[in-house]
């Protein structure tokens, strides 16, 4: 879901939006819209790839920014100015004091069958913790911004209303210019060691959000299109 003045960057410790914005413990943040959040972290992802998800049919131009529905063939409406988020540095596997005696608001099985428990600890900031094969493997956290992880080719991104989305392969490897879900376009430059950065373009090639990645990979819910960057230049995307 994208709010604030626009889409984000986020990163698994340390990345920028267009305005730049930060994920959480090895945390994270994903299509465009007009407005962005993101960040996240993680490690080595369980197994059981699948196939990706089937691309939603490109709209006649891109969504508005914030909290609107995807892009749909209409015309579209005004997109704010994208905005930027950072992704902060590497954070505990589990906040303790925020989750030692918090219960998880709901949870969730992912994809290749881990379980993701949601914990709220204040508007807008959610705590996914991720176990898998009965150990915890990974946490992601919005904080005002979007979280994102690729953890070997499965995806998954956390919003800031607290929803998870997982989803396996569909991975471009950049750098380059592809054809994402939703019917936007991610332009993917290298600016330096496990950095990377991905203007999320509409369909008159306006930048509507910008995500980048410091060592750390970084997520955007983008109107209803989940987009995750990792920190070496991997972008998925999925409806």
């Amino acid at each position: 879901m994208i709010r604030r003045t626009a889409l984000a960057t986020v990163a698994l410790g340390s990345a920028a939006l267009l305005l730049t914005a930060c994920g959480s413990s090895h945390s994270a943040a994903s299509g465009p819209a007009n407005g962005a959040k993101a960040s996240t972290t993680g490690s080595a992802a369980p197994s059981n790839p699948a196939s990706p998800a089937t691309p939603a049919t490109p709209p006649s131009s891109p969504a508005g920014a914030g909290n609107a529905p995807a892009p749909n063939a209409a015309a579209p409406t005004t997109a704010p100015a994208p905005a930027a988020t950072t992704a902060p540095a590497v954070a505990p596997a589990v906040p303790a004091a925020a989750t030692r005696t918090a219960k998880p608001i709901h949870t969730q099985t992912l994809v290749d069958g881990s379980k993701a428990e949601i914990y709220k600890l204040g508007d807008e900031h959610y705590l996914a913790k991720v176990v898998h094969n009965g150990e915890l493997f990974v946490t992601l956290e919005t904080h005002g911004h979007d979280a994102g992880l690729d953890a070997n080719d499965m995806f998954i991104e956390l919003s800031l209303d607290g929803t998870l989305h997982s989803w396996m392969g569909g991975g471009k490897q950049g750098p380059g210019t592809f054809k994402l879900a939703g019917g936007w376009t991610a332009k993917v430059t290298k600016i330096g060691e496990l950095r990377y950065r991905a203007q999320i373009l509409g369909n008159e090639g306006e930048v509507d959000a910008t995500v980048e990645t410091n060592q750390h990979d970084v997520g955007l819910d983008a109107n209803g299109i989940y987009i995750v960057l990792s920190d070496g230049g991997i972008i998925s995307a999925h409806a």
